[in-house]
């Protein structure tokens, strides 16, 4: 055990909530349903069943998540979950893969931020602005400015982070649902004719894009990262007031929200944009959602609108980093990570070591996105980083009562076995296909190079995961304390 200050428990249901909730939203809906037309050619007009469809295995890993949480309610949630229901090993690599992935992915949210930034400007006829926004230079500036702007918020406390993420929150609700109401106001004849209008040409035809198995697949399984984020309220298991409640709960309200909020804001947008406009766009340039809809608004809708999406996106990242600097803090409590990420602030009472460290790893991925000139390649890793998690947590769900009875019993979720069967079998069933689709897409898939292929960086990675734990166990039994004993209880966090 750390010796010195630890966490405070003073997030409370909303508070929750709503770091589930703005994990979710952001590029998932703003960026994720539109450029999906480049990254999986073909599938046209299914991007809808093709999100109802990634719901299934999300809302079975949100099960698993929210039954493993009233048991073992502890800071790094998911390490701790897996750690104490499998073994040390397959927890630290499920949340090191779980990690590498999210940190990733805050670079890439970053980076996608400055779009939106640029259509806003475009929209006020801010034409230089908007032109140097879309500067190597620039963008990758401003990325790395707004990223450690919330490394700073996260490191103040929470009261600063709550401070900061729920009143943003009911603003990205807000205005999003502006995007909503829009998008069913107008249909594909209105796009057409203001298309015409404001650029002199028309919509391309909309080609013949029959239902394909492989395709649709393919698609679902990138469109399921739309809906990770809500194991960003495991992690913050150690500051929960009535964890054994309020983490399940908080994890099924922001689930069924960011849920329903998705479908409706997706359905609006390809409802007013024809699809085929969509498709041969986004393999000329990044494409927003709310970006599109600017044909159709007056440019102070269009601002209202796009400065929406922007919030969304900025809300993406204090959630976040709260998620993956307590995932390193808990395995520094552990012992399975040099000792010192585990460090917290005696005033601030936050992990700084573990946040600070975060926020490096997402800077790496913000320069990854831009040399790769695709920032699809962060997605790829983070999908197959969170879909190995959520099958590990599937088979946590269905191994806890036999290995560690004595948190099995504390479950307040799921509590019977057949229930537990049901839910981790389906699980596994569901998240097996997803990444096996997953793999077999990036592993066919024509690139430059070896690395622009997402599964050898994630295996690469794994690797360095496996090498740490080695090392990290040794040194623990070395010290000759009860490592067995270790992994049976629950961290202080």
């Amino acid at each position: 055990m750390t010796s010195g200050p630890g966490l405070s428990r003073r997030l409370g249901l909303l508070g929750l909530t709503a770091t589930g909730i703005c994990a979710m939203l952001g590029a998932a809906i703003n960026v994720i349903p539109i450029m999906l037309q480049r990254s999986v050619p073909g599938i046209g007009p299914h991007v809808l069943p093709a999100y109802a469809f990634a719901a299934l295995p999300a809302l079975l890993a949100a099960l698993a998540y929210a039954s493993l949480a009233s048991a073992m309610p502890r800071a790094g949630g998911s390490y701790v979950y897996v750690s104490r229901s499998l073994s040390p090993y397959w927890g630290f690599v499920a949340s090191f893969s779980q990690w590498f992935g999210l940190s990733i992915a805050i670079g890439i949210v970053s980076y996608v931020l400055i779009p939106f930034l640029r259509d806003i400007a475009d929209a006020l006829g801010w034409v230089g602005t908007a032109e140097a926004l879309g500067t190597g230079p620039v963008r990758v500036g401003l990325a790395l400015a707004f990223l450690w702007t919330f490394v700073v918020v996260n490191l103040r406390g929470l009261g600063a982070y709550q401070l900061t993420l729920v009143p943003m929150m009911f603003v990205m609700f807000l205005l999003g649902s502006v995007v909503i109401v829009a998008g069913f106001m107008f249909d594909h004849g209105d796009f057409s004719a203001a298309l015409m209008a404001t650029e002199g040409r028309a919509v391309p035809p909309e080609p013949e894009a029959p239902f394909r198995i492989g395709p649709f697949l393919a698609a679902a399984a990138l469109l399921f990262s739309s809906f990770i984020g809500f194991d960003a309220i495991a992690q913050a298991g150690g500051e929960a007031r009535r964890p054994a409640r309020n983490l399940p709960l908080a994890t099924g309200l922001a689930v069924v929200t960011v849920g329903t909020f998705y479908l409706l804001f997706a359905a609006a947008i390809y409802h007013a944009v024809p699809w085929s406009f969509v498709a041969e766009e986004a393999q000329l340039r990044d494409l927003t959602a709310p970006g599109l809809l600017g044909y159709l608004l007056p440019v102070g809708w269009t601002v209202a609108i796009v400065a929406g999406a922007a919030v969304a996106l900025i809300n993406d990242l204090p959630a976040m980093l709260l998620a993956v600097s307590r995932l390193m803090f808990a395995w520094g409590e552990d012992g399975v990570f040099p000792r010192g990420v585990a460090a917290v602030h005696p005033r601030r009472r936050t992990p700084h070591v573990a946040l600070v460290a975060s926020g490096a790893m997402a800077s790496l991925g913000i320069l990854g996105s831009h040399f790769a000139g695709d920032f699809f390649l962060g997605v790829d890793i983070l999908v197959t980083s969170m879909l190995v998690n959520f099958l590990l947590m599937s088979l946590s769900l269905l191994t806890l009562a036999r290995r560690n009875p004595e948190r099995a019993a504390e479950m307040r979720v799921l509590r019977g076995r057949v229930g537990q069967w049901v839910a981790g079998v389906a699980g596994i069933a569901l998240l097996g296909v997803f990444l096996v689709v997953h793999i077999h897409k990036d592993l066919s898939a024509e690139v430059g190079a070896w690395y622009f292929h997402s599964t050898w960086l994630w295996l690469g990675v794994m690797a360095l995961a496996s090498g740490i734990f080695v090392r990290e166990m040794r040194r623990l039994r070395r010290g000759g304390g009860d490592v067995e004993a270790v992994f049976r209880e629950l961290p202080r966090g």
